[in-house]
């Protein structure tokens, strides 16, 4: 019986502050389906259809999207995940002390979205920083020569946006489980004949594998449902999804809000597919720990 006690006192106190995320997640997700459903009874919608699925499903606006969603996520991801990886190792083969690079790799850590995105303006945009600076040196004649890499169709400046957050945070997580793993590891392998990168390919990568299955998950669901940054960097055409449901909801048409529904609740199913899929292949792949 105390053991029963034991294993559930955590959940008992963490009850009342579960409870309340619980309660105004689930709601909010549910109100949002019924909306999604046509039924929106304080403007005169009571009739459940499936149209507004239908309509957005359909739609090439719909489906440009979530190309472009699923392919700025993506791309930043994976460029995130290899480089934050790298870096983190590079780090950790630093000797002395470490304190300022620490330092430094973590402050677009704690820099919200908004203000990277007025960062990556000032630096990237056809009148900020480089471009002034080649100016100056005569690479360029006039600021326009520079290529255009905001506001563009194959999402260059949202993805370097996501980049200066996401590779600090990949770096974080992955080099404080670096920081742990014994040098016994690496000092046997070198022993017998392998080289540094052979060194980290073979023994510490497996070991910080969890961890970046984990923050690519996190990055991933992240910059595909977050609207910031490709509403103030995208391009008019296609929007990302997150930015579509964001137009659809400020409608001043009210009757269009069940649209809007449609997109958050897709949203939320595609990132809970994309989790279990994660899931999935982290029990696959880590199944010889059982």
């Amino acid at each position: 019986m105390s053991n029963l006690k034991e294993k559930i006192k955590p959940y008992l106190l963490l009850s009342p502050i579960l409870f309340i995320l619980i309660t105004i997640f689930v709601s909010g997700i549910i109100m949002g389906f019924i909306q999604s459903l046509g039924y929106f009874k304080a403007i005169g919608l009571t009739k459940i259809t499936l149209k507004y699925y239908k309509e957005v499903l359909t739609s090439k606006r719909f489906l440009a999207s979530l190309g472009f969603s699923l392919y700025t996520s993506f791309i930043s991801s994976i460029i995130a995940i290899i480089c934050g990886v790298l870096l983190s190792y590079a780090i950790l083969q630093v000797k002395g002390k470490k304190e300022i690079i620490e330092s430094i790799y973590r402050v677009p850590i704690i820099v919200p979205h908004i203000v990277s995105v007025l960062l990556i303006y000032n630096i990237l945009s056809q009148t900020g920083i480089i471009p002034r600076i080649l100016y100056e040196t005569g690479l360029l004649t006039e600021g326009s020569q520079f290529p255009s890499i905001l506001y563009e169709k194959n999402g260059i400046g949202i993805i370097i946006t996501y980049l200066w957050k996401e590779i600090p945070f990949v770096t974080l997580t992955t080099y404080t489980i670096l920081g742990k793993v014994s040098n016994k590891l690496s000092y046997a392998a070198a022993n017998l004949g392998a080289n540094k990168m052979q060194v980290f390919f073979y023994v510490l990568l497996p070991l910080i594998m969890p961890s970046v299955f984990s923050s690519f998950i996190i990055i991933f669901a992240f910059s595909f449902g977050a609207y910031e940054v490709p509403l103030l960097l995208g391009p008019t055409q296609p929007k990302a999804l997150p930015v579509q449901a964001f137009i659809e909801y400020n409608n001043p048409i009210l009757a269009n809000r069940p649209y809007a529904m449609v997109y958050n609740i897709l949203i939320t199913i595609i990132a809970l597919i994309l989790t279990g899929l994660y899931y999935k292949t982290f029990e696959k792949i880590y199944k010889y720990d059982r």
